[in-house]
């Protein structure tokens, strides 16, 4: 056992520092989760050039989502054997040379490939950089290291369609994984020179490979199901069954595993800090299930129902994003200031008003600039979401730190991943009800008659079967923008709806909180 002091690193290092490192583990960690949306934009640009089609290229996103979510589960152990800071050095170096072998892809397999391992660096930046952070801040400023790391968590996801979309427009999509080179270069070399080892507890543990194996083969299986599921027609398709099915006994041979085991992969005795047990709840349902959804469905909402470029889309969301920016650190000092828990029970109501209220009232009609307007009160209340959250759940762990911090982004992969899964599905579903609805109950007659004077408009210009042709498809496109138009609508409500669920495990933290008052 090495590198036991009794000094905590918070103590040994001057506020210059504190700073400095602060900068080097924010560069590794917003380049890294920017690359979770920024590459969705990509996505129709790169089928050509890498000679697939849009099937086969969302391998491109689930091989990285795969690869970071199996490492994640690694956090612990890799802290215990390497420490925090060479894992997060490789973390970054692998991450930066892996963006270039992505920007110089010439086939799919090369990308997914490089993608993998892009992945791989992702999990070892994330599954260190947030710990690094939380150890070098004293007691009463870890709600201000939980804002600023708030701004690589909620902002870069935010940021990432405009920043995408001005990439693809003015320079080429390969730029979106070269970007990245010079900024994990300086990464790299101020973490060599700068960045102090920040473990607190290290020892030669065994990895137990047999657990490993199990959660990994679940884990994989679930996040293909859930990013194939859509376009295979879910469990109407026997490759979605086998891989149920697959899924099931995998975790149910990992459970049994982690029962027989003397060296349990992961301590579950974590999930008994009431702290950190409603945090990671909250942290898997309310940013998964919920606020995914949200980032998923407006850049969709910008382009698809408003018609806009990508970059366009993109500067529409920007308000979005820079409040998320702005209220982070905000949060985080609140967080200190008055306690954590009542920041987040002000974020959490807030949210649930943007996402209840605000974003159901969203739709084709809608002013550009005043559907930009109304995700403020969104941005606000995710800024002020992840300080609070992230510290009510490591401030307790002391040495299990870098275990909840690994499980914590694992748990953000697998409910994002269900969040987008759900979002992409209601999307499609509320879309062809609503189709369906407007065919079953308009007036046939009346349509006819509207047919009949644009074909006589179309025929003006064209032979008289085009101009048929043409009032048809206008009637058509009609009918199919105000089906979606409900269906986002619908499907905006729904992930609100999932906030409220998300939101239940707040409800713990009150009931605490009374019932101490009451006894006291």
């Amino acid at each position: 056992m090495t590198g036991q002091s009794s000094i905590p690193i918070y103590e040994k290092i001057s506020t210059g520092e504190r700073i400095l490192i602060t900068v080097i583990v924010m560069l590794g960690a917003f380049m890294a989760i920017l690359d979770t949306t920024i590459v969705d934009i990509i996505v129709p640009k790169i089928t050509a050039p890498l000679k697939t089609d849009l099937y086969g290229v969302q391998w491109v996103i689930t091989a990285y989502m795969i690869a970071s979510a199996t490492m994640l589960i690694l956090a612990e152990w890799l802290d215990k054997n390497f420490g925090l800071k060479k894992v997060y050095i490789f973390g970054v170096a692998l991450f930066t040379v892996s963006s270039f072998a992505c920007g110089i892809s010439e086939s799919l397999e090369t990308m997914v490939t490089a993608r993998i391992f892009q992945g791989v660096g992702e999990a070892f930046i994330m599954a260190t950089a947030q710990t690094i952070l939380f150890s070098v801040y004293p007691p009463e400023k870890k709600g201000v290291a939980m804002g600023i790391f708030g701004l690589g968590v909620s902002f870069a996801p935010s940021i990432g369609p405009t920043l995408g979309g001005y990439i693809t427009e003015y320079l080429n999509w390969r730029w979106v994984f070269f970007i990245n080179l010079p900024v994990g270069i300086f990464t790299v070399l101020l973490a060599l020179f700068y960045l102090p080892e920040t473990s607190v507890f290290r020892e030669k543990a065994k990895l137990n490979f047999i657990s490993f194996f199990f959660l990994s083969s679940f884990t994989i299986t679930t996040l293909i199901i859930l990013s194939k599921g859509q376009q295979l027609g879910w469990f109407m398709s026997d490759t979605i069954v086998y891989l149920t099915v697959i899924a099931i006994f995998a975790l149910l041979f990992y459970v049994l595993s982690e029962l027989l085991s003397k060296e349990p992969l992961i301590d579950f005795s974590i999930f008994r800090i009431k702290e950190y047990f409603v945090g990671f709840s909250i942290f898997f349902l309310l940013l998964g299930f919920s606020m995914y959804q949200v980032f998923y469905l407006l850049p969709l909402y910008f382009e698809r129902l408003k018609g806009m470029s990508t970059f366009d889309a993109g500067l529409h969301i920007l308000a979005f994003a820079v409040f998320i920016a702005i209220f982070s650190p905000i949060a985080g000092i609140l967080s200190d200031k008055i306690g954590e828990k009542k920041v987040l029970y002000i974020a959490v109501i807030l949210y649930l008003i943007a996402s209840l209220y605000f974003l159901p009232k969203l739709e084709y009609f809608t002013p550009n600039v005043q559907a930009a307007v109304m995700t403020i009160p969104l941005g606000i209340s995710m800024g002020m979401f992840f300080a609070p959250v992230t510290t009510l759940a490591l401030r307790n762990l002391g040495t299990k730190t870098s275990l909840g911090t690994g499980l914590l982004h694992y748990s953000r992969f697998i409910g994002g991943s269900f969040g987008t899964a759900i979002a992409t599905n209601d999307l499609y579903k509320y879309g062809y009800e609503h189709f369906e609805g407007i065919t079953d109950q308009q007036n046939l007659s009346y349509v006819s008659l509207i047919a009949d004077k644009l074909q006589y408009l179309f025929s003006h210009i064209t032979f008289v079967e085009k101009a048929k042709q043409l009032s048809l498809a206008l009637i058509y496109k009609v009918q199919y923008l105000y089906s979606m138009n409900w269906s986002f609508q619908d499907t905006f409500f729904v992930a609100g709806l999932y906030g409220v669920l998300g939101a239940l495990p707040v409800l713990i933290l009150i009931y605490y909180d009374i019932f101490r008052r009451r006894n006291t």
